[in-house]
């Protein structure tokens, strides 16, 4: 069995499917030579042309000179832009594009100074360079794919696999075109130099050059130029391949040169075959032998609308307008209708909407028929299903089902049908009998596709790079946290040992101070459980002066000196709440002392005086001696009210007929001197009270202060009453009314123990004092004992229902304010009846 390249020795072809046969109309073009148009006065250069990523190098106002660079990239589809002519760059800005939609893009516009002055060009041989430099040369001259799809060269000439078979295209299937033809005509030997290079790079088995059979100058010129290259020749072999529509195509003339087919999603190169155009191979001797970039080509310009149709040298960026006016080519044609102007042949080519657009590289044909040539544009008709565009669907697809899907936009359905492998021939829109633009449609369907992978893209590197910034993040996150890490365990690894000692002698030096601020705090509680004991003692002492003085006062009311030395024993500051209760029962009992000698002016009544006051001292010591709580406090004062109103209500009825007369003067005596005695004793008491509770109050304490004093002065009035006359019962009756009230009233509050402690205190000595003065021998008993447990069990019931009131500070105050005030003003009404 013959090997793929014997079968290819021999001339084997094989068949390819599809296709049809239009008319060549060929001759309009190729019968006459290559030529030159003069040079246009503005060159419009697209940025970029082919490829991506490419940075512009010029700016405005800047002189250029011919095959000058003006961009700049490292992408791999990059492939660099240059200057057609010499000139001035008067502008870059947004222009026309060269393609079917017209759509703007950036465009370098440069005005040609005439000169067409080329930068400096280095020859070289091809000996002398390595296939690194050889490839980089292709590169920087910005060569690409001369048949029209312009994929950039220097990536065909370095595959990743190894290749076999090259194919030099000749074919040019397509009617009008013959660009290709004739520069097979006249450049062949430069063609076949631009194969050698392709043969250095790739060292193939076998070279094709595939010519179809309608061009047979050519396809002797090619063997001509061939023949003078005799290591190349060997292993070259001229095809002469049937002439049909599309078997210039690069799968279909695979296909027809080797019978092998390259599947959907796979490259040519994967089978270690690689395609090449005559064009491409011309423009590589160029770059690589001659160091000329790419920038002009050959251009067909053709068509019965065009005076002087042939192919000419256009310098890329060249305006269609520039050539067509060139080539006296009219605009508007016999019909006053404006021509159509297409740029490639009329199967795969594409209408223009603009004339003032540039020549590209991949520009071969710029075809101006007329009307008598191509039919006018007709209204697309409903689909009969005949079939016809399938058969003649070279790459063997479903063009009626690509169809419907396009035209429903179901383009991933029409994806599903390989829409990728139609190469936009057009033999489905030439057959179609119901004039459908088929092409039109597939191309909108792949655009649409295109857009939407790299939407999809665009999405995936934008994922990628946000989670390269968290990581990123992240990573900076734990690189802070082991800096700050490292840093701790170097400070602490740093820290020597008379650092430490510093730390040691400073932690020392704390505990020093807190070992001495604690010391006076355990003193104090030391010395508050002694100042208990002290202040029983200066109690004691002070009650053992109340008696002393009782026994030696004088007989007169007023020498009172002994408050002197009684306030400054026990007027001794303390900040304890012991040291308080102590100055208050001294107080107490100095009070008590002078209310003994004041009583004592009279000598009937002495000894019942003492007998009080020692009955009161005792008292007064046995509740400030011990801790009073709350519930003895409250009993303590109730009964000592108690006793107040039973001593009233004994006043009242001590006025009877039966009482004598002598009782009543010597009560009579006792009331003023009581009087007298009783306002030094009130004002000594307050002077004392005042000093010795200075510290601050609390609301309790205010309020209990307050109930006494009220309670004192409704005492003193209702007393003076009832020694004065006989008929005064009434009255003090009243005034013992109005005091339980007033008792009740302020008494609703919580009772603070100390206060309450000192107000039991004072209200028992009020009450013995009273009871002591107005004392007789016919006072009844039986009428005393009921008064006192009628009086004892009202002032129980009231001080109980009003102590479970809150209270309030501010009104405690103003109430003690008032009752001094209303006791000051007793005091002064007595003192104004005595003198009348």
């Amino acid at each position: 069995m013959l090997t793929l390249l014997e079968q290819i020795d021999k001339g084997t072809l094989w068949h390819s499917p599809g296709g049809i046969h239009p008319p060549q109309l060929k001759t309009l073009s190729n019968t006459q030579a290559v030529r030159q148009l003069p040079l246009a006065a503005q060159y419009r250069v697209p940025l970029p042309q082919v490829g991506d990523c490419a940075r512009l190098t010029v700016k405005v106002g800047e002189q250029v000179l011919k095959g000058q660079m003006l961009t700049d990239g490292e992408g791999f589809m990059y492939l660099p832009v240059h200057a057609p002519t010499s000139g001035q760059i008067i502008s870059i800005e947004q222009h026309a594009s060269n393609h079917a939609s017209g759509l703007p893009c950036l465009t370098c516009t440069i005005a040609a100074d005439g000169q067409d002055t080329a930068a400096v060009f280095l020859p070289a041989t091809l000996t002398e360079l390595s296939n690194q430099q050889v490839i980089e040369k292709i590169k920087q001259a910005g060569i690409a794919g001369m048949g029209g799809a312009t994929f950039p060269s220097h990536i065909k000439l370095n595959p990743a696999s190894e290749i076999d078979l090259v194919i030099i295209n000749g074919v040019e299937c397509e009617p009008y075109i013959t660009s290709d033809d004739v520069l097979m005509r006249e450049y062949a030997t430069d063609i076949i130099k631009g194969i050698e290079v392709i043969d250095y790079l790739l060292k193939p088995q076998r070279i094709i050059i595939a010519i179809e059979d309608n061009k047979s100058q050519a396809a002797a010129a090619m063997k001509t130029a061939l023949a003078g290259f005799e290591s190349l020749a060997k292993m070259t072999r001229i095809t002469i391949i049937p002439t049909k529509y599309p078997s210039g195509g690069e799968k279909q003339l695979i296909q027809i040169v080797t019978g092998k087919e390259i599947h959907t999603g796979s490259i040519p190169a994967q089978q270690g075959i690689v395609v090449h155009n005559v064009g491409t191979a011309f423009a590589i001797q160029d770059a690589v032998l001659n160091g000329k970039p790419l920038i002009e080509r050959l251009v067909t310009i053709t068509g019965n609308q065009v005076s002087q149709p042939g192919n000419y040298w256009l310098p890329i960026g060249t305006p269609i307008t520039h050539a067509l006016k060139q080539t006296q080519t009219p605009v508007k044609d016999t019909n006053n209708i404006s021509a159509k102007v297409i740029i490639g042949g009329p199967m795969m080519g594409y209408a223009l909407p603009n004339t003032d657009v540039p020549v590209l590289k991949g520009t071969n044909c710029i075809l101006v028929p007329s009307s008598d040539e191509i039919a006018p544009d007709v209204d697309e008709k409903a689909c009969i299903r005949c079939g016809e565009c399938a058969v003649v669907c070279p790459a063997l697809l479903l063009p009626q089902q690509l169809f419907w899907h396009a035209k429903a936009q179901e383009y991933d359905k029409a994806a599903s049908f390989n829409l990728k492998d139609c190469i936009e021939c057009g033999c489905c829109s030439y057959v179609c009998p119901s004039d459908i633009p088929l092409v039109e449609y597939y191309r909108i369907a792949k655009s649409a596709l295109k857009n939407e992978a790299e939407e999809k893209f665009q999405a995936e590197q934008a994922k990628i790079r946000f989670e390269a910034r968290l990581q990123r993040l992240e990573d900076e996150k734990l690189a802070r946290e082991e800096k700050s890490r490292l840093a701790a365990e170097k400070r602490k690894a740093a820290m020597d040992s008379s650092k430490k000692d510093a730390v040691a002698e400073a932690m020392a030096r704390i505990a020093a101070k807190k070992q001495a601020t604690a010391t006076p705090a355990a003193e104090t509680n030391n010395n508050s459980a002694t100042t208990d004991k002290s202040a029983a003692v200066k109690a004691a002492i002070a009650r053992a002066k109340a008696k002393k003085l009782a026994s030696a006062v004088p007989a007169d009311a007023n020498d009172t000196p002994v408050t002197t030395s009684t306030v400054t024993t026990s007027s001794e500051p303390s900040n304890t709440a012991t040291d308080k209760k102590s100055q208050i029962a001294a107080a107490v009992a100095r009070a008590k002392a002078k209310k003994l000698a004041a009583t004592s002016a009279t000598d009937d009544v002495s000894a019942s005086v003492q007998a009080a006051n020692e009955q009161v001292v005792s008292e007064v010591t046995e509740v400030t001696s011990e801790a009073v709580d709350d519930r003895k406090a409250k009993i303590a004062a109730a009964v000592a009210r108690a006793k107040a109103k039973k001593l009233a209500a004994t006043a009242a009825t001590s006025a009877t007929d039966d009482i004598s007369a002598s009782v009543q003067v010597a009560n009579e005596q006792v009331v003023s001197e009581q009087v007298v005695s009783e306002q030094v004793v009130s004002e000594q008491v307050v002077s004392e009270v005042t000093e010795v509770t200075s510290e601050p109050i609390d609301d309790r304490k205010a309020k209990i202060a307050a109930a006494v004093a009220r309670a004192k002065a409704k005492k003193l009035a209702a007393t003076a009453a009832t020694s004065a006359t006989d008929d005064i019962s009434a009255s003090v009756q009243v005034a013992n009314e109005q005091v339980v009230s007033e008792v009740t009233e302020v008494t609703s509050k919580p009772i603070d123990d100390k206060k309450a402690k000192i107000a039991a205190a004072v209200a028992r000595a009020k009450a013995k004092k009273l009871a002591a003065t107005n004392a007789t021998d016919d006072v009844s008993a039986s009428i005393q004992a009921t008064n006192e447990q009628a009086a004892n069990e009202q002032v129980v019931s009231e001080v109980t229902k009003v102590q479970s009131e809150p209270v309030d500070d501010k009104k405690a105050r103003i109430a003690a304010a008032v009752a001094k005030a209303k006791a000051k003003k007793l005091e002064n009404q007595r003192k104004l009846s005595e003198k009348e």
